[in-house]
C-alpha cells in the first residue's frame, strides 16, 4: 500500500490544481483570459470583445454596436460575413477541408479562382502562387526574384510596410521596427518614395525592388509626377523585377480594381493579401508562368508551403472578388470618397490624404489622434461607437479604411461623431 502513496498523492495534488484553475477561469472574464493567455503586440490592447459582426458594423459582448472604418486593416472590402461568401465557406467545408501542401494536387477552389483573378490582371500577370498571408506573399516574391534573376540586392522604400516576417522586416521602411531584431538579410538597399534621383541606385545587380503602389503605413501616400513610371521604366534598363505590393490597396480600395492601373505601369510580380481572402487568410503572389517555373528546378520544391491556398480560403477569396466585381461600382467607391471629404471639414484637420477608400486624416499629432480614437470607441448617448486607428509611419493620421459598400448613413453618423469628439479636444 504504501508504494502506492506517492502516486496518490500526487494524483490529489493534480486533482486539486486543476480544481482551481478552471475556478479561477470561470471566475476571470474573456478579456483578462485574453490578457493572460494570447500572446499580446503592445502593452495596451483594445480589448474590444467582438461577438459578431456584419456588413459595416460589429457588436461586442454588452450589445454594444460599431461602425467599422477599418474593415480589418482593408480585409473585408464586401463586408463583414457577406452571404455568398459564408455560403462558399459552407459549401467548402461540406467538400474538404485541407488534403495536402501546397501545389501537389488540383484544388477546385485554388484553380477557379486563379483563373478568375489571372483574367482580370493584364496577360504578363498569368500565374498565382498562393501563401497563407500577405507577408509570405513579399517572402516568396522575394525568393522568385533571387532565383530567376540569379542576383541578390532588393531594393525598398523608406515608410514602406510589407509584412513582419524577417525577409519582410528586412524591407520594411523603418528602423524602429527593425533595430531590435538585427541582423536582418543583407544586400538591402532603402531608398526614398518618390525620389527620382534615388532611382539610379537601382543597377544590373538588383534582383528586383519592391514597392507599395500607393504607400498605405505612410498616411496614404501616392507616387507623385510619373516618379512609378520612370521606377519602371529603370527596372527594364537593368532587368530588375519590379515587384508592386498591393496588399492593402488591391481589390477596389483605391477605387480601381487594381492601383497600378492609375498608374500606366505593369509589375513582374504582384503581391495580394488582405482582402484576397473575403475575411479568411490568403495571400499569393502573381507573375508570368516563365518567372514563376523558377521554382520547379534547381532546386525542385524552389518554394513550398502547408496552408498556401487552403480551400475554404480560395473559396471565400472567390466568391468575395465575384461580389465585388458584380456589385461594388469603382464610381461609387470614388462616390463615397468625395462624401468622406465632404464631411471632415473640421478645423482641427490639417489635411486628408486619401485614393478612394484609403484615407488618411491627418490632425496636430499623435496624441491627439489617440484620444480621438479612444473617444470614437466609447461614442455614448445612443449612437454606435466608431471604430478605428492609427498608421504605422504617420501616428497623427486617422485611418479610414471601410468595407468598400458601407452605407452612406454609416459614414454620416461617422462623420458627425468624428466633428462632435473633436469640438471637445
Amino acid at each position: 500500500m504504501n508504494r502506492w502513496f506517492p502516486n496518490v498523492q500526487f494524483a490529489c495534488r493534480l486533482y486539486t490544481n486543476f480544481a482551481l484553475y478552471f475556478q479561477t477561469a470561470a471566475i476571470m472574464n474573456n478579456r483578462q483570459l485574453f490578457l493572460q493567455h494570447v500572446g499580446q503586440t503592445s502593452a495596451a490592447p483594445l480589448c474590444l470583445n467582438i461577438v459578431h459582426a456584419e456588413g459595416s458594423r460589429m457588436r461586442d459582448a454588452d450589445g454594444k454596436e460599431y461602425i467599422d472604418l477599418i474593415a480589418g486593416i482593408s480585409v473585408c472590402n464586401v463586408g463583414h460575413r457577406h452571404p455568398a461568401v459564408i455560403e462558399a465557406i459552407k459549401k467548402q467545408a461540406d467538400d474538404y477541408l485541407h488534403i495536402m501542401v501546397y501545389g501537389e494536387l488540383v484544388e477546385n477552389p485554388q484553380v477557379a479562382y486563379a483563373k478568375l483573378l489571372t483574367d482580370h490582371l493584364p496577360a504578363s500577370l498569368n500565374a498565382v502562387f498562393y501563401t497563407a498571408s500577405g507577408s509570405e506573399a513579399t517572402e516568396g516574391a522575394m525568393k522568385l526574384a533571387k532565383r530567376y534573376t540569379g542576383r541578390t540586392q532588393i531594393v525598398s522604400f523608406k515608410n514602406s510596410y510589407h509584412g513582419s516576417t524577417q525577409g519582410a522586416l528586412s524591407v520594411m521602411g523603418s528602423e524602429y521596427w527593425q533595430q531590435a531584431f538585427r541582423p536582418l538579410l543583407p544586400g538591402i538597399v532603402q531608398l526614398s518614395y518618390n525620389s527620382f534621383e534615388d532611382i539610379d541606385q537601382i543597377t544590373e545587380q538588383t534582383a528586383c525592388v519592391i514597392a507599395e503602389t500607393i504607400q498605405a503605413e505612410a498616411g496614404v501616400n501616392l507616387p507623385r509626377n510619373n516618379w512609378l513610371k520612370a521606377l519602371r521604366a529603370k527596372c527594364t534598363e537593368t532587368g530588375t523585377l519590379l515587384v508592386l505590393d498591393e496588399i492593402q490597396c488591391g481589390f477596389g480600395r483605391n477605387g480601381t480594381l487594381w492601383a497600378f492601373e492609375q498608374f500606366d505601369v505593369v509589375p513582374d510580380i504582384l503581391l495580394l493579401g488582405k482582402a484576397l481572402g473575403g475575411g479568411m487568410p490568403l495571400g499569393a503572389f502573381v507573375s508570368d508562368k516563365k518567372i514563376m517555373d523558377s521554382f520547379t528546378h534547381n532546386p525542385v520544391l524552389g518554394h513550398i508551403n502547408t496552408f498556401g491556398g487552403h480551400p475554404v480560403c480560395c473559396a471565400a477569396g472567390l466568391a468575395a472578388f465575384e461580389v465585388l466585381l458584380r456589385d461594388i461600382s469603382m464610381a461609387d467607391v470614388q462616390r463615397k470618397e468625395a462624401l468622406f471629404r465632404s464631411l471632415l471639414t473640421h478645423p482641427r484637420i490639417r489635411s486628408i490624404h486619401s485614393r478612394g477608400l484609403m484615407m488618411a486624416v491627418e490632425l496636430d499629432d499623435f496624441d491627439t489622434n489617440k484620444k480621438l480614437i479612444d473617444r470614437l470607441i466609447a461614442s455614448t448617448a445612443g449612437q454606435p461607437g466608431v471604430f478605428t486607428d492609427w498608421f504605422l509611419f504617420a501616428p497623427q493620421s486617422l485611418r479610414i479604411a471601410p468595407p468598400l459598400n458601407i452605407p452612406d448613413e454609416d459614414i454620416r453618423i461617422a462623420c458627425q461623431a468624428i466633428h462632435a469628439i473633436l469640438d471637445t479636444l
